[in-house]
C-alpha cells in the first residue's frame, strides 16, 4: 500500500500572502479603535485608572502565552513533528486571531451608524479564544496535514466557530465563562471530524513509530503542559464579570486544575503495567480539570463542587487516553495524534452538564441579588415590575433581560405543572401551566 507523506507546498508563499493582503484590506476599511483606545474619546475627565487595559490585560497576557507557548510545546511529544508543532502552532495562531478579530467583530462589536468593528482588549481576548479552538483542532491532525491545508482550515473554522458562538452566546443566551462547550468542544469535534476525512491507512503500521517519543520531546511537552496548568485559571476567567464572578471563576479553575492532575496520577499508575506512569496522560489529562470546569467556572458550585470537577474529568480522561483512543482509529478511522477527544472533548461534555447543573439551582438564596448578574437574562424584561426595580435601586447597571426564571422560581412540586399528555401513539409534555423556565449554563 502506498504512503503518502505530507510536504511543504510551494503555493504557501502565495496563499499566506493573499490571505494577509486580504485581511490588512478589510482592516483598513472596517477596524477601528474602541472608546478606551481612541485618543478623541478621551477628555479632561477622563480615569485612566479606569481603562480596561488595566483590569483585562493581565488575563489577555496570560491567554497570549496559553495560545503561543501553551498550546504549541504542548504538541511537541512527537519526536518527528516537534518543530512542526511549535513552528506551525505559532503561524496558525498569528493568521487567526486578525481573522478572529473581523468575524467577531462583525458579529458582535459591528457600529452599523459607522459600519465599523471597534476593537477593544476583550475583542483581543475573544480573538485568542477564536484562536485556541483552531489549535485544539490542529492538535487532532499534527503529523497529516501541511501549512497551507492548516491556512484553508483556519479561515473555514473561525467562521463556523464564530457563527456557533454568536447563536450560543447571543441567541440562546448561554453562560459559558470558561468556554467548555463553545471553545473547547467545538474545537475538538471539528478537528476529529477533519481527521475522519483525511485519515489514511499509511498512517498506521510501517509509520506507526513516527508517533513515539523520545526523552528530550516528552521534556518540552511537559513545558506546554506546565504552562497551561498555570495560566488556565485565567483563561476561564478572563472575560467573566468582573469582582465576584471573576474570582470565583479563578479559584474553581485553580482548585479543579489540582484535583485533575492527583487523579490523572492515580490512575495512569493503576492502568499501566508495573505501576508505571504514562507521559501522554501527565501531559494532557492532568489539564482536563481546567477544560472541564470552565462552564460553571463563575458560578456558586462551592470549593468542593470544582473538586469533584477536577477529580472525574481528570481520571475520565486517562481513561480515554488508554482505551478510547485506539478504539476511535481501529473502528471509526479517526486517527487522534494528540488526543484533543480526551482533552477537550469529553472534559468539554462534563463541562457543559455540569453548568446546566450549577445553573438549574441557582437562586437568590444562594446568589443574592447578584444572581441577576452572574445570570442577566434572569431580569425582568419590564422596567416597571416589582422586581426589576428592586434590582435597580440595588445596582443602577442592572438592564432589562429576558425574564426567564431560575429553577426555584418555576414550577413547584405538588402545583400546577408541566402534564403527560397521550395523543395514542405518542406521549406530549403539557407546559402550559409551567411559567417560562430555562437552563441558562447550556443549551437544549
Amino acid at each position: 500500500m502506498a504512503i503518502y507523506h505530507t510536504k511543504m507546498n510551494p503555493k504557501l508563499p502565495v496563499v499566506a500572502l493573499v490571505f494577509e493582503v486580504v485581511i490588512l484590506i478589510l482592516f483598513a476599511i472596517f477596524v477601528r479603535y474602541d472608546h478606551d483606545a481612541d485618543a478623541k474619546e478621551q477628555t479632561n475627565n477622563t480615569e485612566a485608572q479606569k481603562n480596561e487595559f488595566y483590569s483585562r490585560y493581565p488575563s489577555f497576557q496570560d491567554v497570549h502565552v496559553m495560545i503561543f507557548i501553551g498550546f504549541g510545546f504542548l504538541m511537541t511529544f512527537l519526536k518527528r513533528y516537534s518543530f512542526s508543532s511549535v513552528g506551525f502552532n505559532f503561524l496558525i495562531a498569528a493568521f487567526g486571531l486578525q481573522w478572529a478579530v473581523l468575524l467577531q467583530g462583525w458579529l458582535h462589536h459591528f457600529d452599523s451608524n459607522t459600519l465599523t468593528i471597534h476593537i477593544g482588549m476583550e475583542g483581543m481576548i475573544n480573538a485568542d479564544f477564536c484562536t485556541a479552538a483552531v489549535l485544539i483542532s490542529f492538535g487532532a491532525m499534527l503529523g497529516k496535514t501541511s501549512p497551507l491545508q492548516l491556512l484553508v482550515m483556519t479561515v473555514l473554522e473561525e467562521v463556523f466557530f464564530a457563527v456557533n458562538e454568536h447563536i450560543a452566546i447571543s441567541v440562546l443566551k448561554v453562560n459559558d465563562a470558561g468556554g467548555s462547550m463553545v471553545i473547547h468542544l467545538f474545537g475538538a469535534y471539528f478537528g476529529l471530524a477533519v481527521s475522519r476525512v483525511m485519515f489514511r491507512e499509511g498512517l498506521h503500521g510501517e509509520t506507526h513509530e513516527k508517533e513515539g517519543s523520545v526523552y528530550h520531546s516528552d521534556l518540552f511537552a511537559m513545558i506546554g503542559t506546565i504552562f497551561l496548568w498555570m495560566f488556565w485559571p485565567s483563561f476561564n476567567s478572563a472575560i467573566a464579570a468582573h469582582g465576584d464572578d471573576q474570582m470565583r471563576a479563578a479559584m474553581n479553575t485553580y482548585l479543579s486544575l489540582a484535583a485533575s492532575l492527583v487523579a490523572t496520577f492515580a490512575i495512569s499508575s493503576l492502568t499501566c503495567r508495573e505501576g508505571k506512569l504514562d507521559m501522554v496522560h501527565i501531559q494532557n489529562a492532568s489539564l482536563a480539570g481546567g477544560v472541564a470546569v470552565g462552564t460553571c467556572a463563575d458560578m456558586m458550585i462551592n470549593p468542593y463542587g470544582a473538586v469533584i470537577i477536577g477529580f472525574c474529568s481528570g481520571a475520565i480522561s486517562t481513561l480515554g487516553f488508554k482505551y478510547l483512543t485506539p478504539l476511535l482509529a481501529s473502528k471509526l478511522k479517526v486517527h487522534d495524534t494528540c488526543g484533543v477527544h480526551n482533552l477537550h472533548g469529553i472534559p468539554g461534555i462534563l463541562g457543559g452538564l455540569s453548568g446546566a447543573i450549577a445553573a438549574a439551582f441557582a437562586s437568590e438564596e444562594v446568589y443574592g441579588l447578584s444572581l441577576y448578574l452572574t445570570f442577566p437574562t434572569l431580569v425582568p424584561n419590564d422596567e416597571n415590575t416589582p422586581l426589576f426595580k428592586r434590582l435597580h435601586k440595588w445596582s443602577k447597571a442592572i438592564e432589562p433581560g429576558q425574564g426567564r426564571s431560575p429553577r426555584g422560581a418555576g414550577w413547584v412540586p405538588g402545583s400546577a405543572g408541566p402534564h403527560l399528555l397521550d395523543y395514542g401513539d405518542r406521549w406530549w409534555l403539557d407546559y402550559r401551566f409551567l411559567p417560562q423556565t430555562y437552563l441558562v449554563g447550556a443549551a437544549f
